[in-house]
């Protein structure tokens, strides 16, 4: 047994706890949703000693979990519109992650803020006084400068080398501040429900629940269209823009973010996220944001996106010049849609207040429950993904008078961290990318492998390695092509790397071996 079997998702696994389910196995906390807050639920729950099953109707991080700006926000936009507990909070849960829970996909990314003269005197200022601020929260959560620095000035010579695409034409340098920024989003949901798994929760993709209520579901392999039905002491609804489809009760006012992709080398391969202010505004700003795989990720938009909710949202045109248009102010060769590799965006699943634009709406999450029972969790970002399933957890043990240890997930490392037993210490002769995205578990990424070649790239130009791709099979809980292209490597956020990486990620999926080890 590898150190990381016990953490292994793989198809196997799947089928050995449907079958445990089907055969009437209890349950204490049934998760619905398997973005970031149903695996930190399940992660939560299960590390409490709660038999937890989650279960997700597609494919782990599925949904809004994959399309964020991959920023673990210290919570200075909440702060500079008077939202005080959203922005400590926001910058502990930060802190908890930088330092215990998930360093290894985490790392300090300077944010420059380029001093131009459309960025007048007095704007500069409110900046200025942003970044200090946003420092004091950094102060207020204990995280030290050692990870996050703290703000300075650079001159005109220091900006052109960390974003060599800039404006210089009257440059007067660069305000910088530094916030947290994930490898990759959807790995940190993976990260989570495998740690979740260690702990014995079951985790089921391809697993909708139907005819929710506070005490069962019907759960339908959507493989093979078996249903069952399951009793829980506690039903936890964790499918954010969806949560109204699981619970009618709820109401959102569902806001869109979308993000365009790059290659890196159109801006001149930044080390800094580019800040821009938004023309007329003194609290939005558009990013243009250093990636993995030599990309350069442009957002954010915030529009209201009423109507039924799409699988997959897709960005508009109206977003898209917005984007553009915004941060060629402050580029020296402005950028066209034709150097645009790829576009994606995501729904905020916003709680509806009745009032206000969807980016004056609140990001405070809640914990409700309906008539049914069904306890909800709700709003929220990204970055305190934790606290929401801490508190949802919380109102489920109370509420159902569950006998539960005390939460653990603030000091709890996760698969890869390296705190985490079954890591292992960094090997230089790995490639730089597999120890980026695996962290201490990037050996045994290797030490498991069957494939041929496993460190060879899947093709030219691209630094995701074969083995890599196996391992999505046996231990990440990868079950087809788009999972491992989509959510496991994201090299199908620019449709033409998929295309590329795609003969090697099927021949490697025609090893049927290799999908349960």
């Amino acid at each position: 047994m590898t150190p990381t079997a016990s953490t292994a998702l793989n198809a196997r696994r799947r089928a050995a706890d449907l079958a445990a389910l089907g055969d009437g196995a209890p349950v204490d906390v049934l998760v619905v949703g398997g973005g970031v807050t149903g695996a930190g639920a399940a992660l939560d729950a299960a590390s409490r000693g709660l038999r937890t099953v989650l279960v997700e109707a597609h494919d782990l991080a599925f949904g809004t979990s994959r399309w964020s700006s991959k920023l673990v926000h210290g919570g200075l936009r909440y702060l500079a519109s008077g939202r005080i507990g959203v922005a400590h909070e926001s910058a502990v849960e930060r802190g908890i992650l930088m330092t215990r829970t998930a360093p290894h996909l985490i790392r300090a990314l300077p944010q420059l803020v380029p001093l131009l003269p459309s960025v007048g005197r007095g704007q500069a200022a409110l900046v200025h006084l942003g970044f200090l601020a946003g420092d004091a929260l950094r102060i207020s959560a204990r995280t030290p400068a050692r990870l996050l620095p703290r703000v300075r000035r650079i001159d005109a010579a220091e900006t052109a080398r960390l974003v060599p695409a800039v404006r210089t034409e009257g440059l007067g340098g660069a305000l910088v501040a530094h916030d947290g920024q994930l490898v990759d989003d959807a790995r940190l949901v993976v990260a989570l429900a495998r740690t979740a798994a260690q702990h014995g929760a079951r985790v089921l993709t391809r697993v909708r629940a139907t005819d929710v209520t506070g005490t069962a579901a019907t759960l339908t392999d959507t493989l093979t269209g078996e249903s069952v039905t399951v009793t829980a002491r506690a039903v936890l609804n964790a499918t954010g823009v969806w949560a109204g489809d699981v619970d009618p009760a709820i109401r959102l006012r569902p806001s869109r973010g979308t993000h365009l992709v790059f290659d890196a080398a159109a801006l001149g391969h930044p080390t800094a996220a580019l800040t821009v202010p938004v023309p007329g505004s003194t609290s939005r700003f558009v990013f243009a944001l250093p990636q993995q795989l030599g990309r350069v990720v442009l957002g954010l938009t915030d529009e209201a996106a009423p109507g039924p909710v799409p699988d997959v949202p897709e960005p508009t045109d109206g977003e898209i010049e917005f984007l553009l248009a915004t941060v060629n102010t402050a580029l020296r060769t402005a950028l066209t849609r034709a150097d645009v590799r790829g576009a994606f965006a995501g729904l905020r699943p916003l709680i509806d207040t009745g009032d206000g634009a969807t980016a004056d709406l609140s990001r405070r999450h809640a914990v409700l429950e309906s008539p049914t029972g069904v306890i909800t969790v709700v709003g929220g970002k990204l970055t305190t993904y934790r606290r929401m399933a801490q508190d949802a957890v919380d109102t489920a043990v109370r509420l159902r008078s569950l006998t539960a240890g005390p939460c653990r997930t603030a000091r709890l490392p996760l698969v890869g961290a390296p705190a985490h037993p079954a890591s292992l210490p960094a090997d230089p002769a790995l490639p730089a990318s597999l120890l980026a995205r695996h962290g201490g578990a990037a050996g045994d990424v290797l030490a498991t492998a069957t494939v041929a070649r496993p460190l060879d790239p899947l093709a030219d130009g691209l630094d995701v390695t074969r083995a890599e791709i196996e391992y999505a099979l046996t231990h990440e809980g990868a079950l087809d092509a788009a999972d491992v292209l989509e959510r496991r490597t994201r090299l199908a956020l620019v449709p033409a790397d998929a295309d590329l990486a795609r003969p090697a990620v099927e021949e490697i999926l025609g090893h049927a071996e290799l999908r349960s080890p």
